[in-house]
């Protein structure tokens, strides 16, 4: 009788501690997948691009425009707290804000602020030259540091993103590696885009898509359209002259393998064949 009770609690000893290692094992076989699933990127946009599938707003993203819009620091904090997802690795869908100023004015500062508070793009309008291309990626990035692998376009950046720490859910020094401009840093989560939106844009479009750190572009149909001469008082996307402009824009973008977006309803299988993956209205 004692006999069988010590082989009775042994036993069930034994399986008791075989049933907890399964346990831990399949949560641990979990945890790899969901975290293989993401690649570990933050940035939903990247991760779509990387996998080779369209990023839809509202869906992966969401953006928000300053351009048109009263700049009050108040509903940028609003909107950057709205998409931070508690206990999870980041925020369920990825920030993106269209900036006010133009290309050819002074937004350092701006962009600096609007980083600090989480975003993880900047949106830049009115786009024409290399040169304002370069000088977006330099507002974006960090100066680089002891044995930095990507040091140029040199970043002027000053440090204090307290809040975007917060939504990003990292410490210091994980923010510094990971808030760097991609693709130009394999590793990077900000995206820097740049707003087509103008004659010269598109004439000069294979110039913009060299530019180191820029991460991808987005067009504008009603200011190109404008620009073209075919639109007042809004978009004209249906013209031929339009239609052929976001035709070069895609086709650069898919031979340099940038990000491209688009402002449009049009069919989301036709855009992405033309080489766009980023698409800002939902709704199609």
């Amino acid at each position: 009788m004692t006999t069988n009770t010590f082989f009775n609690k042994s036993s069930f000893q034994q399986i008791l501690a075989v049933t907890v290692l399964a346990v831990i094992f399949l949560i641990s076989l979990a945890s790899t997948a969901t975290a293989q699933s993401s690649n570990g990127r933050l940035n939903k946009i990247i991760e779509q691009f990387e996998n080779g599938e369209t990023a839809l707003a509202n869906e992966h993203w969401r953006i928000t425009s300053l351009e048109h819009n009263p700049f009050l620091v108040d509903d940028l904090e609003m909107f950057l707290n709205e998409l931070e997802a508690e206990g999870a690795a980041r925020p369920r869908l990825t920030p993106i804000v269209r900036i006010p100023h133009e290309a050819d004015q002074g937004y350092h500062h701006v962009v600096k602020q609007i980083l600090d508070a989480g975003a993880m793009g900047i949106v830049l309008p009115q786009v024409r030259t290399a040169a304002e291309v370069t000088k977006l990626v330099e507002a974006m990035r960090y100066p680089p540091q002891r044995g930095a692998a990507y040091p140029e376009p040199r970043g002027r950046r000053g440090w204090g993103p307290t809040a975007a720490r917060r939504i990003w859910h990292m410490s210091a020094d994980e923010y510094a590696s990971k808030a760097d401009v991609w693709p130009l840093n394999p590793e990077g989560e900000l995206l820097a885009i740049i707003m087509i939106e103008t004659r010269e844009s598109i004439e000069n479009i294979d110039a913009l898509l060299q530019v180191p750190g820029l991460g991808g572009v987005l067009i504008g149909p009603s200011d190109l359209s404008l620009s073209l001469g075919v639109g007042t008082p809004g978009a004209n996307p249906g013209a031929p002259e339009v239609e052929a402009a976001i035709k070069t824009v895609g086709d650069a973008c898919k031979r340099h393998s940038k990000l491209c977006g688009i402002y449009t309803r049009s069919n989301i299988e036709e855009r992405h064949a033309q080489g766009f993956s980023m698409f800002p209205v939902a709704g199609y």
